[in-house]
């Protein structure tokens, strides 16, 4: 039925809805049609959805909902390629020309002739685009990754052969589907590596990220499962909310069950294979009852991405006996270049290469620490119509450079320490990667929830920081109401505070002391004085993708941040000389 529309080859079907069948058909479709498949986050603006759309020359627009459709309609008129919308979710409200309802568009196709479809396909080359994923970048405007047929066929077959992903005719794999489809991450694991192995795809409902996810999970106990380190942290907040309203002894079991099954881990993580007797025990009482309310009874493979995880978070849930690994990549590199595995992890590490594929680190100082750099057959073709953007991701050796800093310990696993461009470098030329101090005050501090050091350019260390609050389901926009956690931690300070105002506006004293315990017991294992936080300031309202502050994948945009807490970071230096 593309043929139909007036699709033409190499042109873009921009596809903007949450994860559906009608996703993935809109998407393959776009493909063997000879088109480019493009996926459209569903939080983007009207604006941010035509500057898509026209630098892909879009001939064919599939939307879920009048809502998304009404972003397009608002742009249309500076779409010239733009030739039929698609919507699918819902029958749309009123008659346009050139817009049908999903089984309109279904019916269209009736009378292609298969030979037509077997033509292009026939004409499709392995190294021929057919895929773009705009990367959300933190600056600038997104830039088109292209992905070619063989970026995505081998990448998902060889990734998925390496975490040893079984194939449907010796058991099928379950996975759930709710991470952005427009993303790599979500689009390689639930189409590209789905599709390789026939695994069976299970859609969460759109407000999985809202609260409705874990009941998906329990529904259909995937086998594998790949979160953001947001999910993660969510559902340890969740769990640990849970436990503080059991009883005295259910919580000792559970305490007593969680340091049995970090220590056995950690131990199994550094090559001792033996299973003492207290952690069969622990298993039988805690762990399985555990898994089983979060769906993961069946999981084998718990994977998380896209953005850091704390080891807090990694402890919590190794100590629960579910190991969370971690694998790291980008869009340029068709998603996944290291992975870690059951047998062979490190905490706080991103695994090792993928067979086939290398690393390079770039201009390394003392430490081994230098910039990430990607070869292999998952590498991508090139930023659509971006030349100059291209030669800088790509050198003359045809090296990736990822922009991330990291290093490899002496078995060959690859370590994260932070992105050359989120690099803090003060006045007096100290280098700070800043995430390693933000996630230490995080762990001091509990009830924090976001923290972002600044001080570029500047003669010391100051930091933004957020509390812990309820969000608004419907909207995702964080409110004023501590969560339970923080009211508890709060009380524990002597505080009766239950909102984030109330702290702020009478400058709580209980909680501004604990805030500063826990910020100078951070600076007391400092590197160096430059790397001290002097000052802070606490926000009214926590970071939020509905803020603009997160980005799709939960990443913190640090640019965004200081634009919009421009007057507060100010005032930090406004009397420059004497931190206090």
């Amino acid at each position: 039925s593309r043929f139909q529309l007036g699709l033409e080859r190499f042109h873009g079907v921009c596809i903007l809805g949450f994860n559906s069948a009608e996703w993935f058909i809109a998407d393959i479709g776009a493909i063997l049609a000879g088109g480019f498949a493009v996926g459209i986050y569903t939080t983007n603006s009207p604006e941010a959805c035509h500057y898509v759309a026209e630098s892909c020359s879009a001939n064919v627009l599939v939307v879920e909902n009048h809502k998304q459709l009404q972003k397009i309609l608002e742009v249309q008129h500076k779409l010239p390629h733009l030739k039929a919308i698609v919507q699918y979710g819902e029958e749309p409200k009123e008659k346009r020309p050139n817009l049908y309802s999903w089984s309109e568009f279904m019916d269209l196709g009736k009378d292609v002739p298969d030979t037509q479809l077997r033509e292009v396909i026939g004409s499709q080359k392995p190294n021929q685009c057919c895929t773009l994923i705009y990367t959300s970048g933190t600056t600038g405007q997104p830039k088109g990754v292209m992905l070619s047929h063989d970026n995505l066929t081998w990448t998902a077959a060889v990734a998925g052969r390496f975490i040893l992903l079984r194939d449907t005719t010796e058991r099928q794999e379950v996975v759930v589907s709710y991470l952005p489809l427009s993303h790599i991450a979500a689009q390689m694991s639930d189409i590209w590596m789905a599709m390789t192995f026939g695994v069976q795809v299970f859609f969460a409902q759109p407000d999985a990220l809202k609260g409705s996810l874990v009941d998906t999970l329990r529904e259909a106990r995937p086998t594998a499962f790949l979160g953001v380190p947001r999910v993660w942290e969510k559902m340890e907040e969740k769990m640990k909310s849970v436990g503080a309203k059991s009883s005295a002894l259910r919580k000792k079991v559970a305490s007593w069950a969680k340091g049995v099954g970090l220590q056995t881990n950690l131990k199994r993580m550094n090559g001792y294979s033996d299973v003492p007797m207290s952690f069969r025990l622990a298993r039988h009482l805690v762990y399985k009852k555990v898994r089983k309310a979060v769906g993961l009874d069946r999981c084998t493979k718990c994977y998380t991405g896209a953005a850091p995880i704390t080891r807090e978070t990694l402890e919590f849930f190794l100590s629960l006996n579910i190991p969370v690994l971690e694998l790291y990549g980008m869009s340029e590199s068709s998603g996944p270049h290291t992975v870690s595995l059951p047998h062979a992890f490190k905490l706080s590490s991103c695994g090792k290469e993928i067979t086939g594929c290398r690393t390079l680190i770039h201009q390394p100082d003392g430490d081994g620490n230098g910039e990430i750099c990607f070869s292999g057959r998952h590498v991508f073709m090139g930023y659509l119509n971006m030349e100059e953007k291209t030669k800088e991701a790509i050198d003359e050796e045809g090296w990736l450079h990822s922009g991330d800093l990291g290093r490899h310990d002496k078995d060959g696993f690859l370590y994260i320490t932070g992105r050359i461009k989120e690099l803090i470098i003060t006045a007096g030329g100290e280098n700070v990667p800043p995430v390693p101090i933000e996630d230490a005050v995080k762990e001091a501090v509990p009830i924090i929830s976001n923290a972002m050091l600044v001080g570029d350019k500047a003669k010391f260390l100051a930091m933004l920081l957020t509390l812990k609050c309820e969000v608004n389901t419907e909207t995702g926009e964080p409110g004023d109401n501590l969560t339970p956690e923080a009211v508890e931690y709060c009380q524990k300070l002597g505080s009766k505070a239950a909102r984030v105002s109330e702290i702020i506006g009478s400058k709580d004293k209980a909680v501004y002391e604990a805030i500063q315990k826990g910020i100078s017991a951070v600076n007391e294992r400092a590197v160096s004085n430059a790397q001290k936080v002097q000052k802070w300031a606490l926000l009214e309202k926590d970071f939020s993708l509905f803020g603009g502050e997160l980005g799709p994948t939960m990443k913190l945009k640090r640019p965004v941040v200081a634009q919009k807490y421009k007057e507060q970071i100010a005032q930090f230096y406004a009397d420059a000389d004497a931190p206090t």
